[in-house]
């Protein structure tokens, strides 16, 4: 497997560019400190995931695009890979969760793609994508372990630069896997990448932290941040890491719901809960603020009524 680099990220941020306008850099302040809001929330799919199943898709071969992809994902990645597929042509089969929400599930389906459901927890999603992959020969799409994904996800960085007219200082980034956050660095170099995951699956910090990957044990707590529960990283995306990033903070599920409902009030954007993620760490003080700091809000695929239920706690 090649390794992803810079000049991929620009290159998959040029491609992105032809399809899709700049998300926007909304000015937001915490506390007594103005910094940035990147609100990938708003793309087409409703979540960041776009850009590296874009760049991905469209850098196959015609021989692979007969053959199919194939993708195991909650629902972000699975949209972002259908939509592109859609756009391309190619038939594209999602492996997702049976307790994925429903507003995922519903629409991935929307955009065309077969999706195969397992159970979790219980059976090996990617035990699952590898027989359907050994069977039908399609192209395994890995959420955040492909090079491709994580340089189309890192053109988030490419267009953040030239928003603010310079690089960040630091950009807090929701992690699952570490496809973004590994991205991200490579697109700015010179600013301080903080991953922030929920409490019990911070496992790319943990692995920052130790300097080989670290696997969440059958044992790590449930969290409303469905987005951002792979049991580990991957070896690409700590490779990519090591140096780059710090290792990064964890947040819990009410700091979670507090910034969901600062998002709403405040910027008026739905954020799904691994969406808001870097925003409950910059509110709840875990991450140093300045002028230059950017924040991901990542997706905003929440359903409605569990949304409601957390507006209406905070009132």
């Amino acid at each position: 497997m090649r390794q992803p680099d810079a000049e991929g990220v620009k290159r998959a941020a040029c491609k992105i560019a032809e399809i899709l306008p700049p998300t926007p850099l909304l000015p937001v302040e915490i506390g007594s400190v103005r910094c940035w809001v990147k609100a990938e929330s708003l793309q087409p799919i409703g979540a960041f995931k776009i850009r590296g199943g874009w760049h991905r898709l469209s850098d196959l071969t015609e021989a692979e695009r007969a053959r199919g992809v194939i993708a195991v994902s909650s629902g972000n990645h699975a949209q972002g890979v259908a939509w592109a597929a859609r756009r391309l042509g190619i038939r594209a089969t999602i492996v997702m969760p049976r307790d994925a929400p429903q507003v995922k599930l519903d629409a991935t389906r929307a955009l065309g793609a077969e999706i195969v459901l397992y159970n979790r927890p219980g059976e090996d999603r990617d035990e699952v994508a590898a027989q359907i992959r050994a069977e039908s020969g399609a192209v395994l799409v890995h959420a955040f372990a492909d090079p491709w994904v994580i340089e189309g996800q890192g053109s988030a960085g490419i267009e953040i630069t030239a928003q603010l007219g310079r690089q960040p200082s630091r950009i807090a980034a929701c992690c699952g896997g570490g496809g973004l956050a590994a991205g991200l660095s490579l697109a700015c170099p010179d600013a301080q990448i903080v991953p922030v995951e929920p409490v019990g699956w911070d496992m790319v910090g943990k692995a920052l932290a130790a300097g080989e990957i670290v696997r969440a044990g059958d044992s790590a707590p449930k969290t409303i941040c469905d987005a951002l529960q792979p049991p580990a990283t991957a070896p690409i995306n700590l490779d990519v890491l090591r140096g780059r990033s710090e290792p990064g903070v964890s947040v819990t599920d009410e700091e979670v719901r507090a910034a969901q409902r600062f998002a709403f009030t405040h910027l008026q954007l739905v954020a799904e809960p691994g969406g808001a993620a870097a925003l409950a760490a910059a509110l709840a003080g875990k991450i140093e603020l300045d002028e230059h700091t950017v924040i991901m809000l990542t997706g905003g695929n929440t359903d409605a009524a569990s949304f409601a239920q957390t507006i209406h706690a905070g009132n």
